[in-house]
């Protein structure tokens, strides 16, 4: 065997992972179900608690979401709204002392949501908190979000994770992103709980018990993707994560292709730094009966689902050139089973909004795909934030 035909072999080995992985976690999405526990009209305990909000040059949407965040359908008194404010402008900042919150403002030589986070859990340390949620700052909660976090944490769980939805999926870029979220919501989350394991964290809409998420927080070290490594050290600490598919919390998608591939330098250049530092540690967790560990590193082999459509059908079109049955055949079988297993993941309301102009940017957002793996180094020393727009409806 000829050093290409082996390497041609070890490609199609990883993609047949890949497609496998997504394909069983679809089918598994499709007939499980989620951990919703129904918040009961005769609930007379309501935990304390603290929704940590970062909150990075956020000045543009920082106050329609703490106005939206409010609104919720759980006493006033048992939840906080911490908005930890970086680098915002002091007309924000007295907009904001002007809501019943907690603003606790911050300052780092570089600034990223691990430092926000852990600012944020040192400053309601003294606080007898009985839960810890995360937004975004561009994140708008549903009004029962928080009911249902306390309906989830009364039936016994200590860490959960909502469900995030876009609130502006009107057309072009933020159409295709809402259905990647919503996918990654079907495989990634509902999908492995149907399997038995833990849900996979997203970064906001999620809540932890206190001091389970200080001590999962404590020693990060990757410059983004916070959430992997927190998720990743509570399933090493034993500590499942459940998925409320109820619980919505709603988050801006970008509309812009470059912001798109700047978003994504960023997400992949995270799960790189995180596949680094945690293989050895995923894979021992094996050796001690603890499947999620080792689990979760296979996970985060797995192509981003835009970025493998365009491996196999790039692969496809080159089997089709050597000319040999093959070495077509297989990535094709591959790319129509992918498709197949998406078809599934995709929700019905969003079929309904994508148009053929939509679709036809899919070769585009391949290519932006491709490019942030390529500039994937700029974000191993830098935070790259993500700007974000004025308000959308939730619709």
């Amino acid at each position: 065997m000829g050093i290409l035909a082996f390497l041609w072999y070890i490609l199609i080995g990883f993609l047949v992972f890949n497609v496998g992985y997504v394909a069983i976690c679809a089918l598994a999405g499709r007939f499980g179900r989620a951990d919703d526990v129904e918040p009961s009209p005769s609930q007379t305990t309501f935990r304390k608690i603290a929704v940590l909000i970062p909150a990075y040059k956020e000045d543009a949407v920082i106050i329609d979401s703490v106005r939206a965040n409010l609104q919720q359908n759980y006493p006033a008194h048992r939840f906080d709204l911490v908005v930890i404010a970086d680098s915002l402008q002091p007309e924000t900042l007295s907009q904001l002392a002007t809501f019943p919150i907690r603003v606790v403002p911050v300052v780092f030589e570089q600034s990223t949501v691990t430092k926000a986070i852990n600012a944020g859990l040192a400053a309601i340390a003294p606080d007898p908190y009985d839960i810890v949620a995360v937004s975004d700052a561009d994140n708008h909660m549903a009004p029962d979000f928080l009911a249902r976090i306390n309906a989830a944490f009364a039936g016994g769980w200590r860490a959960v994770q909502g469900h995030r939805v876009a609130k502006n999926s009107h057309a072009g870029v933020a159409v295709l992103d809402a259905v990647s979220e919503e996918i990654n919501n079907h495989i990634f989350r509902k999908g492995v709980r149907a399997l038995g394991l833990s849900s996979a964290l997203i970064g906001s809409g999620m809540a932890f018990d206190p001091a389970l998420m200080r001590a999962a927080m404590a020693g990060q070290t990757t410059t983004g993707g916070y959430d992997k490594e927190l998720e990743m050290n509570l399933l090493l600490a034993g500590h499942p994560i459940a998925y409320l598919e109820k619980a919505f919390i709603y988050d801006e998608k970008v509309a812009n292709p470059a912001v798109f591939q700047h978003q994504r330098t960023r997400w992949i250049a995270a799960q790189w730094q995180f596949l680094v530092q945690y293989f050895g540690r995923g894979m021992a967790s094996l050796g001690r009966g603890q499947v999620e560990g080792a689990f979760k590193i296979l996970q985060t082999l797995v192509l981003p689902r835009v970025l493998l459509l365009g491996v196999l059908g790039l692969t496809t079109l080159l089997g089709l050139a050597a000319g040999a049955t093959s070495y077509w055949l297989t990535p094709l079988v591959l790319l129509l089973i992918l498709l197949g297993s998406l078809l599934l993941a995709v929700p019905r309301y969003l079929w309904q909004q994508l148009t053929l102009r939509d679709l036809l940017l899919v070769p585009t957002l391949m290519l932006r795909f491709a490019r942030a793996v390529f500039n994937m180094r700029k974000a191993f020393s830098r935070f790259m934030h993500t700007p974000h727009a004025a308000k959308h409806s939730n619709s």
